[in-house]
C-alpha cells in the first residue's frame, strides 16, 4: 500500500510540476493506477467514470452561474457600489479602505466567483483610492484578501462542486457560507478600522461633505444589487426554485440589469459567453479527472488506507484539523481552489466525518482554506488578478496580503471552536 500511495501521489505531484494541466494530470495519473495497481480496465473506468461525474444534474448551475458572474463583470455594479457607499464610509476611520470590503461582499452575493469579485471591485477602487492619496499597500492588502469572499459568501460555485462531491444539499451549504462570511468581513473591516485608529495617515480625509439626504439619496445605487441578491438566493430559501433554476433567474436579472445600464450589446454578449465557456470547460475537466481519480483510489483502497492511518495515530479532532489545515496551506501554494477541494475531497472527507465533524461543516472549513490559497505565492490567483489590474510584482503583492492571510486563519480558528456559526442557518432550514 506504501509504494502504490507514493507512485501515485508522487506522478501526480511530478506531472503538475511539469506544468501538466490539472484535468490531464488527474486523468493520467488515474490511468496509470488503474494500470499498474489494479485488475480492471483503465479505459471503460474512465469511460463510465467522466458519464457518472457529468451526467449529475446540479452542474448545470455551473455555467449558469459562471455566465452571470461574466454579465455583471461588464454591467457597471463596481461604478454604482462605488457612488453608493462613498457617502456612509468617508469620515470612518480607515475610510474608503473600507469600500474594498464592503463592495466584494455584496458582489459576492451576486457572482459566486473570487476572481470576478476581485477583478470587477478592484478595477474601480484601486484607482479611486489610489487618486485620493490613500496607502497603496493595505488598499490592494484588503481588496486580494476581500475579494476571496466570492468563494465563501453564496451563490459560491466552488460550494456547488463540493455539495455535488460531498452528496450534501447544495441550499444547505449557501445557508452555512451566510454567517462565516459576514464574520470574515467583519474581521477584515475591524481590522482596517484599527489600523485608520492607530493611523489616520493610510486614509486621507475627504475635501467633500454630504448630507443625510444625499446619503439616503445614494441607497438607490444599491437596490439592483439587493435585487439580484433577492432574486437568486431569496428563490432558493423560499422553496420557489432550485439552485439550478435560481442561476438561471440570476442570469436573466444581469442582463436586464446590463441592458438597463446600457452595458449590453450583441459584441459584449458574445464575450460573456466565450469566457464562461472557457471557464465551465476548465472547471469541468478538473472535475472528471478528479471524479476518475476517485473512483480509481476507491478501486485500490487508498482513501480508506490513509483514514485508517490518520485514525490509528488517535488525534483529536482539533489537532486532526490542525494538521489538515497545515497540507491545505501547503496545496495552496501550488495549486488552484478547484482542484485542491476534488482532489483531497474524497481522503479527508470520511477521516473528518470519522472524527464527529458534519460535513456541511467541514465544507465551510475546506472552502476558508482555499481562500487561503487565493493569496498564497505562486499560484495564488487572486494575486495575479491584482498583478494585472497594478502591474505590482506578485511578491509585493503577497506580501501586502499577509495581515489578511492571517486573519482568514484567525476566522478558521473561531469557525473549529464554534461549528455553530456555520451549522445555525441550515439546521434552522432543516425544522
Amino acid at each position: 500500500m506504501l509504494v502504490m500511495c507514493l507512485t501515485v501521489f508522487g506522478l501526480l505531484f511530478f506531472l503538475l510540476a511539469c506544468g501538466v494541466w490539472v484535468g490531464f494530470a488527474l486523468f493520467m495519473v488515474g490511468f496509470a493506477g488503474l494500470t499498474l495497481f489494479g485488475s480492471l480496465p483503465a479505459g471503460y473506468n474512465m469511460a463510465s467514470s467522466v458519464w457518472a461525474t457529468v451526467g449529475k444534474w446540479e452542474y448545470v448551475a455551473l455555467p449558469m452561474f459562471i455566465l452571470m458572474g461574466e454579465i455583471l463583470y461588464r454591467s457597471g455594479i463596481s461604478e454604482k457600489l462605488f457612488k453608493a457607499l462613498v457617502p456612509w464610509l468617508y469620515r470612518l476611520p480607515g475610510g474608503l479602505l473600507l469600500m474594498n470590503i464592503i463592495s466584494c461582499t455584496l458582489f459576492a452575493a451576486v457572482s459566486g466567483s473570487s476572481a470576478a469579485t476581485t477583478a470587477t471591485v478592484g478595477r474601480i477602487t484601486l484607482a479611486e483610492l489610489d487618486k485620493l492619496g490613500y496607502d497603496r499597500k493595505i488598499a490592494m492588502g484588503s481588496l486580494a484578501g476581500a475579494g476571496t469572499l466570492g468563494f465563501l459568501i453564496p451563490p459560491s460555485l466552488i460550494m456547488i462542486v463540493y455539495a455535488i462531491m460531498a452528496e450534501v444539499s447544495i441550499g444547505k451549504m449557501f445557508m452555512a457560507g451566510i454567517l462565516p462570511g459576514l464574520l470574515l468581513a467583519s474581521v477584515y473591516a475591524s481590522y482596517i478600522i484599527y489600523r485608520g485608529i492607530r493611523n489616520p495617515e493610510i486614509a486621507p480625509r475627504l475635501q467633500e461633505s454630504y448630507s443625510w439626504a444625499e446619503r439616503f439619496s445614494s441607497i438607490k445605487d444599491l437596490v439592483p444589487t439587493f435585487l439580484l441578491i433577492v432574486l437568486v438566493l431569496g428563490s432558493i430559501y423560499a422553496g420557489v426554485a432550485t439552485p439550478t433554476e435560481a442561476a438561471a433567474l440570476g442570469v436573466f436579472g444581469a442582463t436586464l440589469f446590463a441592458f438597463i445600464n446600457r452595458q449590453m450589446n450583441g459584441k459584449i454578449l458574445f464575450t460573456c459567453l466565450k469566457s464562461a465557456v472557457k471557464t465551465n470547460c476548465m472547471i469541468m475537466l478538473i472535475v472528471m479527472g478528479a471524479g476518475f481519480l476517485s473512483r480509481v483510489m476507491g478501486f485500490l483502497g487508498i482513501p480508506a488506507a490513509l483514514t485508517r492511518a490518520i485514525l490509528d495515530l488517535h488525534l483529536s479532532p482539533y489537532l486532526l484539523m490542525l494538521l489538515l489545515g497545515g497540507v491545505y496551506i501547503l496545496l495552496g501554494c501550488l495549486l488552484d481552489g478547484f482542484s485542491i477541494v476534488l482532489m483531497t475531497l474524497p481522503i479527508a472527507l470520511p477521516m473528518v466525518t470519522a472524527a464527529g465533524f458534519d460535513p456541511i461543516w467541514f465544507g465551510i472549513y475546506l472552502i476558508l482554506m482555499v481562500e487561503v490559497s487565493q493569496i498564497t505565492p505562486p499560484v495564488g490567483f487572486n494575486l495575479f488578478v491584482i498583478q494585472g489590474l497594478t502591474d505590482e510584482p506578485v511578491t509585493r503583492i503577497a506580501r501586502y496580503s499577509l495581515p489578511f492571510f492571517f486573519l482568514m486563519l484567525l476566522t478558521t480558528v473561531i469557525l473549529t471552536v464554534f461549528p455553530e456559526i456555520a451549522l445555525f442557518l441550515p439546521h434552522l432550514m432543516s425544522q
